[in-house]
C-alpha cells in the first residue's frame, strides 16, 4: 500500500510519495476545479489578465467556496480584460463600479484599495510578476521574504486589510501562497505563467484542510495556523518531493475535505 495504517485507530500513520502521487492523479484535474476560484483563471489567454484575475480570486479565497466564487465572478464579470480594465480606469472610478460590494469581512473600500494598489503596481512595474520579483532573492531559501515585500506593496502603507496579510505578522500568507502556486506551478490546474521562481521555493498555502491533513499525516505537530506551521509542512513535503513540494496542495486539500470526519476523530483521540 502507498501508506501505513494502524489497526487500532484506523488512522493514517505515515505518508509517502506513492500515496501523494495517487491522490494527485485523482484530484489534480481541471474538471475538479469547477467549484474552486482557480477556474476563473481559465477564462483568459493573456498572462497579464491571468495574473490580475488570480490576485483577485486568491485574495477573496476565504469562507465558503460557493460564496467565494460568487464574489469573484461578480468582480471579474465587470472586466472583459482585467489588465485593460485596471489600466484603463481612473483610481477614483473604482468605487462607482463596485459600489455595495461585500464579501464576508471584506468591504467595498478594501476591494477598491486592492484594485488601486494593483493598478499602481502594474503602471510602475509593468506587471505583478515584475513587482514580486523585485523583492525576490535567488539566495532566499523560500519565497517568504518576497511574499512580505509583495504584501507591503499591495497594502501601500495601509495598516490592515482583510484581503492582504500584514508583512510583519505571523500569518501563514495562505492566500498569497495560493496565488503563487497558481502562477508558478504548471500542470493541468496551475497556470505556470511566472517562469523565474523555482517551484522548490514555494510554501504550502495553509488552510484548515491542509493543516488538518498535515496533523493527520504527521507532517507537523503544531496546532497554530501560522507561517511557522506552513514552513514545517512544506519542509516535510520537500523530503518527499524536493523540487516541487507544493505539487500536492490541491490534492491534499480535497483529500482533507473528503476525509474530514476521519481526520477530526483522529485528532480528538490523540
Amino acid at each position: 500500500m502507498a501508506f501505513i495504517m494502524t489497526d487500532s485507530s484506523k488512522n493514517l500513520a505515515t505518508l509517502d510519495s506513492a500515496f501523494l502521487e495517487e491522490i494527485y492523479e485523482e484530484y489534480n484535474r481541471r474538471e475538479t476545479t469547477k467549484s474552486d476560484p482557480l477556474h476563473f483563471l481559465y477564462r483568459y489567454q493573456k498572462n497579464e489578465d491571468v495574473e490580475i484575475a488570480g490576485l483577485i480570486a486568491s485574495s477573496l479565497a476565504y469562507g465558503r467556496t460557493s460564496q467565494i466564487c460568487k464574489s469573484v465572478g461578480l468582480i471579474l464579470d465587470k472586466m472583459k480584460s482585467p489588465y485593460d480594465f485596471i489600466t484603463g480606469i481612473k483610481s477614483d472610478e473604482f468605487s462607482g463600479v463596485f459600489r455595495g460590494f461585500k464579501h464576508r469581512f471584506t468591504t467595498e473600500a478594501e476591494l477598491v484599495e486592492l484594485l488601486i494598489s494593483t493598478k499602481s503596481i502594474v503602471e510602475q512595474y509593468g506587471s505583478l510578476e515584475s513587482c514580486f520579483m523585485s523583492g525576490y532573492g535567488k539566495a532566499d531559501e523560500t519565497v517568504y521574504p518576497a511574499l512580505r515585500s509583495f504584501a507591503a506593496r499591495l497594502l501601500n502603507s495601509r495598516k490592515r486589510s482583510s484581503l492582504i496579510p500584514m508583512p510583519e505578522g505571523k500569518s501563514a500568507f495562505k492566500r498569497l501562497n495560493l496565488y503563487l502556486r497558481w502562477m508558478v506551478r504548471s500542470d493541468d490546474i496551475d497556470t505556470g505563467i511566472w517562469k523565474d521562481i523555482p517551484t522548490s521555493k514555494l510554501i504550502i498555502p495553509l488552510d484548515t484542510h491542509t493543516h488538518r491533513a498535515g496533523l493527520y499525516f504527521s507532517l507537523t505537530k503544531r496546532k497554530q495556523n501560522d507561517i511557522k506551521t506552513a514552513l514545517e509542512i512544506t519542509s516535510a513535503l520537500k523530503k518527499l518531493n524536493p523540487d516541487d513540494p507544493v505539487k500536492y496542495d490541491f490534492a491534499l486539500t480535497r483529500y482533507g475535505i473528503n476525509n474530514k470526519q476521519i481526520m477530526e476523530s483522529s485528532d480528538k483521540s490523540k
